[in-house]
């Protein structure tokens, strides 16, 4: 199945929507060949055209031009892609649960609309007539966008951040991912001159938000695998953060302690000693035999263990990522671990629908969608965890995710994970150090943004690291005037 679409400056949103329904179709510029399986979406001089061909078969729809933006009507390509759509879902059978939505944040929406003034009953039309959501999607999605109220209006305050450090190294590379990271054996020579540099933008950071007046709200730490680090590294790290921060008026301090295989008593440990107040053990799912195929060097039993160590060293608010749709699993080897999770008692759950990201080993070794098993009845099963008390705060979508599904935090009262929230909701500047760091400055109530990346390789960020400070000085100088979109290299 080919995409090609025609007569538009842009088929961006055409596209997408058409992925809905075929996940793997390539776009092609040059019109397919008589008889080719595809979807062929045209705006006209006076009017738009659909048609899906497929296995001989075809059908096809047209419209007329909507009246222009500014006279209450769509843009083209909105309308292009309605009746693309339309047709699509009438050929296939299938209704997408997020219907024509492709944006990552559903939930800012809810929050965007009500801060402009629009009624409960506008949003309802927007999401359910507009978009042709789900009732139960956007259910879910009014409910995340309620619990977080009172937390966004904390960390919506002038001139409040968070602070990021991302640790690139991994012990192995997993199968779905295409996040830059290092292999700990190979790159173990980069480990330390890494965290000297990361200590050093920390302290740099420091000097920026005092200049800035910004006031601390939440610290994460993530990779990539920040307990890659040794014992002794970590220590190096979160010393740097306690030496600089007054870790009394954060709300919340995360480190990712995700893989067993790397995490152990003496490390759990030490981001219990050195202020952390949350950390997230990720066993993804509980099956020896998945975990393997996704590149996993541990079992599940190394999981139960991990956890076992972390309670021991006094952590009293842990995160578990699960995955759905990994290769090999089936809908009653996801609800096993989804049950084994829940058992184990952590006061977060966190639930992803495998994404299939065009760098990762499962796309490049060119497993297809239809070697997944069904996703949507697997994410079913989380009403396990709303029965056994635990309720989503928190839910973002991204693109070629299974299904068009999504991910989705869920905690137990009084457990919402803050980080998480603010990053996905966009209402506070975020300070972000290390490899690959983007740092996103907000200020006048989210009216002006300007964005300062870091380099994306370790090696880079290393031999260039005079540079990645000299760029944090744009941090002061945004709140004291606007120096554009982006600071990059």
């Amino acid at each position: 199945m080919k995409i090609y679409i025609t007569g538009l400056p842009s088929g961006y949103e055409v596209e997408h929507l058409v992925r809905l329904f075929y996940p793997m179709a390539p776009l092609t510029l040059t019109p397919p060949e008589e008889g080719e399986d595809c979807v062929w979406a045209e705006k006209k001089e006076d009017s738009l055209y659909a048609m899906v061909r497929e296995q001989g078969q075809s059908r096809d729809a047209a419209a007329p031009l909507p009246r222009p933006v500014e006279a209450g009507g769509e843009t083209v390509e909105f309308t292009l892609a309605s009746l693309t759509y339309d047709l699509l879902r009438s050929w296939t059978g299938i209704r997408p649960p997020w219907g024509k939505m492709t944006g990552v944040r559903p939930v800012r929406l809810i929050h965007d609309k009500r801060a402009a003034g629009w009624t409960e009953a506008d949003i309802d039309r927007f999401f359910l007539e507009r978009f042709d959501c789900s009732r139960q999607k956007y259910d879910m999605a009014k409910a995340i966008a309620d619990l977080q109220e009172p937390i966004l209006k904390l960390g919506s305050a002038p001139k409040t951040y968070s602070l990021y450090l991302g640790i690139p190294f991994c012990p192995s590379r997993c199968s779905y991912c295409s996040f830059v990271s290092c292999n700990l054996d190979r790159d173990r020579k980069l480990v330390q001159p890494y965290v000297d540099c990361l200590c050093r933008e920390v302290e740099a950071i420091r000097e920026q938000a005092d200049k800035a007046g910004l006031k601390l709200c939440s610290i994460y730490i993530g990779g990539g695998t920040p307990t890659s680090l040794s014992a002794d590294q970590l220590r190096q790290l979160m010393g740097t953060v306690r030496e600089n921060f007054d870790l009394s008026k954060v709300v919340e301090y995360t480190v990712e302690a995700g893989r067993p295989d790397c995490t152990d008593a003496e490390k759990l440990a030490v981001i219990k000693e050195y202020g952390a107040t949350r950390i997230s053990i990720n066993p993804q799912t509980f099956s020896d035999e998945v975990l393997a195929g996704i590149g996993r060097r541990h079992s599940a039993q190394d999981i139960l263990d991990c956890y076992a160590d972390a309670r021991r060293a006094g952590h009293e608010d842990i995160n578990m990522d699960l995955i759905a749709g990994l290769p090999g699993d089936t809908v009653a080897g996801f609800e096993h671990s989804l049950r084994q999770a829940i058992a184990l008692d952590p006061e977060n759950i966190t639930v992803h629908t495998l994404t299939l990201k065009r760098a990762s080993r499962i796309v490049i070794e060119d497993q297809k969608e239809n070697d997944y098993a069904d996703v949507a009845a697997m994410l079913e099963k989380c009403q396990l965890l709303a029965d056994a008390g635990y309720r989503p705060y928190y839910l973002y979508r991204q693109k070629n995710t299974l299904q068009n599904l999504e991910n989705v935090g869920w905690c137990k009262p009084g457990h919402e994970g803050y980080y998480n929230i603010y990053i996905m909701e966009e209402v506070q500047t975020i300070l972000s150090a290390g490899a690959g760091g983007s740092t996103k400055l907000v200020a006048d109530g989210g009216r002006r943004m300007q964005r300062i990346f870091n380099f994306k390789y370790p090696t880079e960020y290393i031999q260039r690291f005079a540079e990645v400070l000299e760029r944090k000085k744009g941090v002061a100088d945004f709140y004291d005037h606007d120096l554009g979109p982006q600071t990059s290299g």
